[in-house]
């Protein structure tokens, strides 16, 4: 006969293996099978347009880089860097980049889906983006119960808020890293699209954050490889990003001087507002770079609905439910607003696209050329370049 001692003992062993098991269990759900690996999409959506608008000049170009972007491309910082670097190598392939002169203008939202990073396989081969950051918070139960336990009241969506503020320094390093190594490497400016990042700020030449409200921001690299100080934090958060991005004032928007001349950056929906265009032209922008998002499939032919975020203002308001989503971009945003409102006559505006989960993506690169009417390339399910010689 076992004693009493000897059957608690054999008892409690027998709980702890079944929960050893159980974890084991957790975890290689969570991860999923390791000898099926997830491919990034390196080798797939190439570039399958590629325009010049204007002719070659020593004066420099913008350079509009519309990728094609997968969760399978977020899976390290090294995955996210190999797919940007074959764009750009195929642009320097092209001729379209020039030493010093070129600026490359990346999409909003290029850098967010870093979050994403080193994270389980489930979250790449997830089929919607709900999926993929419920597996994100099952991975790092701890990690985000500390995070989300001291969110302040005002924010109104902490699930969201405390997932990007728990990868924000790893986001942050593999966000500047990259970027940094491009612009060195192919001796250009780039304009970094943007990334979600809390109370982000450059000190002494490294992209920090901080522990306050999260912000939509962009970034600037120059062809040394540096991160210039001034940040492009979004003025205008749309209504998706309004429960917990934080807005910035207009006045804070900077203005670049480059070689090829002083240049404006606004943040997607910033390019519809008169606000940032009254800036711009306070502090003598003379080129422009607009990284947007349009989330959904094939939204640009759907009816436009006015401002999302923000009250439609007086001048666009007739046209609400008259135009499509695409024709309204080309009319109040920086195609119809940075020439009359900011005296600037040369711009692109580039959107992100690819097959991000679910969440869809939609759009085609606008050119502002002189007096021209402005441009759009022909829309493509895939990568594109556009040169705009300056």
């Amino acid at each position: 006969m076992l004693s009493a001692a000897k059957k608690i003992s054999i008892a409690l062993f027998a709980v702890l293996f079944i929960g050893w098991v159980a974890i084991m269990e957790w975890q290689s759900w969570l991860m999923g099978d390791p000898a099926i690996a997830v491919k990034s999409s390196l080798g797939g959506k190439r570039i399958v347009h590629i325009e010049q608008v204007g002719h070659r000049s020593d004066h420099g170009n913008l350079l509009g880089v519309q990728p094609w972007m997968e969760p399978a491309d977020y899976q390290n910082g090294l995955t996210f860097r190999q797919k940007l670097q074959g764009y750009l190598t195929t642009a320097r392939d092209s001729g379209l980049l020039i030493p010093g002169k070129t600026v490359a203008i990346f999409p909003e939202y290029i850098g967010t889906w870093l979050v994403a990073a080193n994270e389980a396989d489930r979250v790449y081969k997830a089929t919607t983006i709900q999926e993929g950051l419920t597996a994100m918070t099952l991975t790092h139960p701890l990690r985000f119960w500390q995070v989300y336990r001291n969110i302040p009241d005002t924010v109104g969506n902490k699930t969201n808020y405390a997932l990007f503020a728990m990868k924000a320094q790893q986001m942050a390093h593999d966000y500047q890293l990259t970027f940094d190594m491009l612009a060195a490497q192919f001796n250009i400016t780039i304009v970094a699209g943007s990334i979600l990042l809390p109370q982000p700020t450059v000190e002494h030449g490294k992209l920090q954050v901080g522990s306050g409200p999260l912000y939509n921001i962009s970034a600037v690299f120059h062809p040394d490889g540096q991160i210039d100080p001034q940040l492009i934090r979004k003025v205008f958060p749309i209504a998706d990003e309004l429960p917990f991005v934080c807005p910035s004032k207009p006045a804070d928007i900077p203005v670049f001087d480059l070689p090829i001349g002083r240049l404006g950056v606004l943040v997607c929906a910033d390019s519809w507002h008169s606000a940032a265009y009254k800036t711009l032209r306070q502090k003598g922008a003379t080129l422009l770079a607009v990284p947007s998002y349009s989330a959904g499939d094939g939204i640009w032919k759907t009816t436009w609905r006015g401002y999302s975020g923000t009250s439609t203002p007086a001048d666009a308001q007739p046209a609400v439910g008259k135009l499509t989503e695409g024709q309204a971009w080309l009319t109040y945003a920086m195609a119809g607003r940075a020439r009359p409102e900011a005296g600037i006559t040369k711009g692109i505006n580039v959107f992100l696209r690819g097959k991000l989960w679910d969440l869809g993506t939609d759009g085609t690169t606008i050119i502002l050329q002189d007096n021209a009417t402005a441009k759009l390339t022909p829309t493509v399910n895939g990568a594109a370049l556009t040169c705009l010689w300056l």
